[in-house]
């Protein structure tokens, strides 16, 4: 099962970093692709993506582990969706630890399970995971550095 974990110091304390990575409204601003977030509730929200093609599409998600300000984590809800013929379990941690004085290390951990053939393409699985937490990271610490 293809676990990418990715990390930075963004250069704001916890408290005003867990402010944008708790608000799933917030992750047009720091999370790739995401053009708008729809339907959020305490637990779940829906991303509305822009693939590499144009086409628009839409993912779904529950939110499980919330630990203010240190631990927010997210799943992907696949059963019934195009992702289920790829993946069996995706599910994004985020992890906050002060780093000296008014800064932050931020882990993104996603951990993504392949189904059938998909399995086979674990290599390209984690690269691309690995493209998309760095940019996320790069994003965050963009949108902070002001």
């Amino acid at each position: 099962m293809p676990v990418t974990r990715r990390s930075a110091v963004v250069a704001a304390p916890p408290s005003i970093v867990w402010q944008t990575v708790a608000d799933p409204h917030r992750m047009p601003a720091w999370w790739p692709r995401v053009e708008r977030v729809e339907g959020v509730s305490g637990s779940s929200f829906t991303q509305v993506l822009r693939s590499d093609r144009g086409a628009v599409v839409r993912a779904d998600f529950r939110i499980g582990q919330r630990n203010r300000p240190r631990v927010i984590d997210w799943a992907q809800e696949l059963e019934g969706t195009p992702f289920a013929k790829l993946l069996t379990r995706s599910e994004t941690t985020v992890t906050l630890e002060p780093s000296g004085e008014d800064a932050t290390r931020v882990e993104v951990r996603l951990e993504q399970r392949l189904q059938g053939i998909s399995r086979f393409g674990g290599f390209l699985v984690r690269r691309a995971a690995r493209k998309q937490l760095d940019g996320a990271l790069t994003a965050l610490a963009e949108l902070h550095a002001a």
